[in-house]
């Protein structure tokens, strides 16, 4: 089963890619805006520890902690 931070994990990287796709198609503007949120994301959740998508996808997903706690 997946788990709400195993998810977060999945989607920066397919982020990730999708950057690097449009940064060789040359979509420089976009791209610039697409890492300035995840950097700013990521400040937040370092300096907060809040990450709203951890928070949204743990009301889809169970936590992974809930999960090591079952076995």
């Amino acid at each position: 089963m997946m788990c709400a931070e195993r998810a977060h994990r999945m989607i920066m990287a397919i982020m990730l890619g999708i950057v690097m796709g449009m940064m060789a198609s040359q979509s420089i503007q976009i791209v610039f805006l697409l890492l300035l949120f995840m950097m700013v994301s990521l400040l937040v959740w370092a300096f907060a520890d809040f990450c709203l998508t951890i928070f949204l996808l743990k009301k889809i997903l169970p936590s992974c902690d809930t999960k090591k706690d079952n076995n």
